[in-house]
């Protein structure tokens, strides 16, 4: 008998989005699908490593790498996770435009791959996971994380600023849920959609119509899943609408991009973790 535990809080640290504590046993060893949303993604395991590919030839050949700690930029695709047995660890995901102050780097310089949490945030962070092993209960967690950030963000890591063109392309993308044309993004940042794509590619990962097409999906998904865990299957074409996209089969396409496979089958894999609280939001 599997046993799945998920628990959340909204974080008070700036440009942290929220923390997502997980603990599961008796799992079918296998595939996870690591979802695109719109934040930046902190983990810390407190179990044998995270083994996973950035694409799907790696996985299917079986080069893996192996995470105690990991930082994820932007994703336009999953990440591929090997799934074990047991799993228990710390989730953070961490505004785009917070990464500087948070993780001394820019967004961009995270080039839509996953990373060793070591290689971005320095020694620090196999002593806090160290630390985690030593707190019993998830608050007490969630406070050295968060404690861990602040002393990050009161150390000013990083001179780099994201520049207000890419603050005001993101801003509202997020409003919109991703729907607006590249055109207005443009007008509203008196810059061309060349020298804009050009600025938001450098400091974010991506371009602006990529991230708007994964504002629109991380919306649908959000709908998707909060549907899933009050009990409901809601009708796929009322997701796409609501999500702004054409219709059932445009959401389908884009779920399919960003997922690797469709609605209906995820939520087949994922149905325990997404009724257990898994795979919620921010601001759910």
């Amino acid at each position: 008998m599997s046993t799945r535990e998920f628990v959340h809080r909204d974080s008070q640290v700036p440009g942290v989005l929220a923390l997502y504590g997980y603990a599961a046993d008796g799992l079918e060893a296998g595939l996870h699908r690591g979802i695109p949303s719109r934040g930046l993604t902190f983990i810390l395991s407190m179990d044998d490593p995270v083994e996973g590919a950035d694409t799907l030839p790696h996985w299917n050949a079986g080069r893996l790498t192996a995470f105690d700690t990991l930082v994820a930029g932007l994703h336009i695709a999953p990440a591929y996770i090997r799934q074990p047995v047991r799993q228990r660890g710390i989730q953070v995901s961490v505004h785009p435009l917070a990464a500087p102050a948070l993780f001394g780097v820019p967004t961009g310089e995270l080039d839509q791959r996953t990373w060793q949490a070591e290689e971005i945030l320095g020694p620090g962070v196999a002593r806090l996971r160290e630390q985690l092993h030593e707190i019993p209960g998830w608050d007490g967690r969630f406070d050295a994380v968060e404690g861990y950030l602040r002393a990050r963000l009161s150390d000013a890591r990083s001179r780099f600023r994201p520049r207000d063109e890419v603050r005001t392309a993101w801003v509202r993308l997020a409003v919109a849920d991703g729907a607006i044309p590249v055109s207005a993004l443009a007008r509203d940042t008196c810059l061309s959609e060349r020298q804009l794509a050009v600025v938001v590619r450098r400091e974010l990962g991506v371009t602006p119509r990529d991230l708007g097409r994964l504002m629109r999906f991380d919306a649908a998904f959000a709908t998707l899943t909060r549907a899933v865990r009050d009990g409901r299957r809601p009708l796929l074409a009322d997701v796409a609408t609501a999500a702004g996209f054409y219709d059932q089969a445009h959401l389908a396409r884009e779920f399919r991009r960003f997922t690797d496979t469709s609605p209906s089958a995820f939520v087949d894999e994922e149905i325990g973790n997404i009724q257990a609280g898994g795979h919620r939001r921010a601001g759910d």
